[in-house]
């Protein structure tokens, strides 16, 4: 435990010393002025309250009546730094008045040692307080530990929940983080009055894919896919999900018909241009895609079930028109 023993009077110090000494407490700093114990404490100018390197103290033992400041300011100007502030501090002092002993706890200070030095006081005294600061320690560490423990269940809450909404296979949201997204969406279109458009993707003849080159080559394929449409998304606000099995959603706020048409179009011939041998496809010899498309106007958008139906409706059409086409649904 560091003690620091601010005095002017060097029998007092030596005094104070002495009584410490016997009693086991060998860690003393001493002080003759306030510049000096501010020195101790590591604060370079007190009148600027610039820092330096000082000392860790577990208690301060402060004249009331020193030669370059009173005790009462230096004990206010401690309190006033944060990382000083838990230090406890005892004023030693032969005023007793009850306006300057007022004075030293209004300050900050903890309690109060009269002159002449009482050896049996001053040891209960400092005891009390090196507890006192022991104590506060111990409780400041264990806030620390349950801010750093809290920290860290918020990281793994929030992992988990990413984790959560992502799907394992492709990388991209799941259906859960659809349903989520696309309901928060529907809300907000209803509410302000803007369009939203719903994108839903099928790959064609998957499951003949799945048949002739093995599900290894088909989770490849998956992935290869859901990588390829994502990167044609440019907006933040946009998300494509895997909506189940080889089906995809893309959901567009604030996109009329004919940028969900657009985007929409620009998917179907980007996933054509990649060339992903299919000979048993109906269609052609590479990989395609059906897609159906909805745009809801602002103030049309009845419920997220419609808009997911007309989708799907747009779909099918696409699909019973020889797939690998962009199909519009439009909202009756």
């Amino acid at each position: 435990m560091n003690i620091l023993i601010v005095d002017d009077s060097p029998s007092i110090r030596s005094t104070i010393k002495y009584i410490l000494n016997q009693a086991g407490y060998t860690n003393l700093l001493f002080a003759d002025s306030a510049q000096k114990s501010f020195q101790n404490l590591g604060l370079a100018d007190f009148n600027k309250n610039v820092p330096s390197t000082g000392q860790k103290l577990d208690l301060i033992l402060l004249d009331i009546v020193l030669p370059d400041l009173d005790g009462r300011e230096v004990c206010r100007i401690i309190k006033s730094v944060e990382h000083l502030r838990d230090i406890p501090v005892i004023m030693v002092t032969a005023l007793t008045e009850i306006e300057h002993l007022e004075a030293a706890f209004t300050a900050g200070a903890m309690d109060y040692i009269t002159k002449p030095i009482n050896s049996i006081e001053l040891l209960v005294r400092v005891r009390s307080a090196l507890k006192l600061k022991q104590e506060m320690d111990q409780n400041k560490l264990r806030e620390q530990n349950l801010l750093e423990l809290t920290k860290q269940l918020e990281k793994a809450v929030e992992k988990l929940n990413l984790l959560s909404s992502i799907d394992g296979l492709t990388g991209i949201a799941n259906r859960r983080r659809f349903d989520e997204y696309f309901n928060s969406e529907c809300k907000r279109a209803q509410r302000n009055f803007t369009f939203l458009s719903l994108i839903m993707i099928d790959i064609d003849y998957f499951k003949a894919f799945n048949d002739t080159y093995g599900h290894q080559a088909g989770d490849e394929c998956l992935k290869t896919v859901a990588t390829a449409l994502n990167n044609i998304l440019k907006r933040p606000g946009d998300l494509i999900c895997r909506y189940g099995g080889e089906e995809f959603a893309v959901i567009l706020p604030d996109v009329h018909q004919e940028g969900a048409l657009a985007v929409a179009e620009n998917m179907r011939t980007h996933i054509e241009s990649l060339c992903i041998e299919h000979k048993h496809s109906k269609v052609c010899t590479y990989l395609t895609i059906s897609i159906g498309v909805v745009c809801a106007p602002p103030g049309q958008l009845s419920s997220a079930k419609d808009l997911i139906i007309s989708a799907d409706t747009a779909l099918y059409r696409s699909k019973h028109e020889g797939r690998n086409k962009v199909r519009l649904a439009l909202l009756t």
